[in-house]
């Protein structure tokens, strides 16, 4: 099978009308994406999908970015990239000229992102598996040569990550239905958005309980005596036996982080999520061991696996928040997820936005599966919103993930969405004020 065409479309829903999505550095939100379809020379019943979340304005740059990696991939073979992955994401990651613009971070590391997501969406549905089980169905030799160790092979070798994999191997099977079973356990992000007014939080704190939900996620980081009095709702309608976490999305500085913390402890939060800028190593160990036993999570922007070697041999993060296409797709994923077994720090992927509770179900579940073994201190994040435009949505009941059982990476947006939604010209924005006549709280 020969990969004959790639195309991306800036794909934009209008979610700054209702503040979804609102938080502290993002208070008016139009989650996005980079949506890149790979035709085959198998005809159109064998695609492959792939999107880079975005926030609306700036969309169409990662655009230009995925058309500049389109020469890179337009006339490979799958069976080619597949025997060496290794190779192929270091062939995108590292072309000399493009190099330049990153490397492996910015425009261009998300633009990776959503072709190399793209191409394990083929392989998964050329094989007839999920992701996840494409995954766990490949033995450890395989998984380690699809990881690039350069630059963190100081901090995990090839033969450690085999040695991680091998050793998850035992109970596999058992794990495995236990997640057909039961699914993957899941918090919720969706009652705690900034921009919610105070009656809206609580409503929605409350339906997340009754529909099974143990974790509630709240932002903070705008105004201090505002986050004490929703973290009092928050906590007043999920009861003290509810886990509460915060996320302030780096708004504080290291020294505002630390107060904050400290004042906000008081509501019994399992982790802050983001205190401070997500490349200051050094600021998030000061924090981590100033605020303790609150948690300090991080991972959403952080935007490699050299960062995240760094953070976890500084001890400066209690949970490893892996995103799907922050980092640059399946191969670097990967590598964060031997990188935090071997460091023994819980993986709990950043969800939400556009389509990444539909790619992180999978990487949660092959964690799970094969390389952390258990469900200790995890859980992944569910955002509800957007998930009527894939053909496979992810599936939350009763707090849990469902596994997901349609061949792929679960990313495939239905075509009448892509239409509707397409920026500028779909029906949903014409007639939209450009964006130098908007509020500035909406640009």
């Amino acid at each position: 099978m020969r990969i004959t065409s790639l195309q991306v479309r800036d794909i934009r829903f209008p979610t700054s009308r209702w503040l979804d999505g609102s938080d502290a550095m993002h208070r008016a939100p139009d989650y996005s994406c980079a949506y890149v379809t790979l035709g085959t020379d198998s005809g159109p019943q064998l695609q492959g999908c792939g999107l880079t979340f975005t926030n609306g304005h700036g969309t169409e740059v990662v655009v230009a970015g995925v058309r500049a990696l389109e020469r890179l991939v337009v006339g490979r073979s799958l069976e080619e990239i597949t025997s060496r992955m290794s190779d192929f994401w270091r062939s995108l990651t590292s072309e000399d000229q493009l190099r330049w613009l990153g490397p492996e971070k910015g425009v261009m590391h998300l633009a990776v992102a959503a072709v190399v997501n793209a191409v394990w969406d083929l392989w998964a549905k050329s094989e007839g598996k999920p992701l996840y089980r494409l995954l766990a169905d490949l033995s450890p030799e395989q998984i380690v040569a699809t990881i690039d160790f350069r630059y963190i092979e100081d901090a995990l070798s090839p033969a450690e990550a085999l040695g991680i994999l091998t050793r998850a191997r035992v109970g596999r099977e058992d794990r495995l239905a236990t997640i057909l079973r039961s699914g993957y356990p899941a918090y919720t992000t969706s009652a705690g958005w900034l921009g919610y007014d105070d009656e809206k939080i609580s409503r929605l704190a409350r339906e997340a309980t009754a529909a099974g939900f143990t974790h509630v996620k709240m932002k903070v980081g705008q105004d201090l005596t505002a986050d004490s009095r929703r973290a009092a709702l928050i906590r007043d309608a999920i009861g003290p036996e509810g886990v509460l976490m915060m996320d302030a999305n780096q708004y504080w500085g290291v020294d505002a982080a630390i107060v904050a913390m400290k004042q906000l402890r008081a509501y019994d939060p399992w982790w802050i999520e983001e205190p401070t800028s997500p490349d200051d190593i050094l600021g998030h160990a000061r924090i981590r061991r100033e605020i303790a036993p609150v948690r300090v999570a991080t991972g959403e922007h952080v935007q490699n696996r050299v960062v995240f070697k760094q953070l976890f041999q500084a001890g400066a993060i209690d949970v490893c928040q892996i995103d799907a296409c922050r980092l640059g797709g399946v191969n670097e994923v990967l590598a964060v997820l031997l990188l935090a077994a071997k460091f023994g720090v819980p993986v709990c992927p950043h969800a939400g936005g556009v389509g990444l509770c539909e790619y992180v179900q999978h990487l949660a579940i092959f964690d799970y599966i094969a390389v952390s073994a258990s469900f200790d201190d995890r859980i992944v994040e569910w955002v509800d919103h957007l998930h009527e435009h894939f053909r496979d949505p992810a599936v939350v009941r009763a707090g849990r993930y469902l596994a997901p059982t349609a061949p792929g990476y679960s990313i495939e947006i239905l075509s009448e969405s892509l239409d509707q939604y397409e920026f500028p010209h779909g029906p949903a924005w014409r007639g939209a004020p450009p964006l130098a006549a908007m509020p500035p709280a909406v640009r």
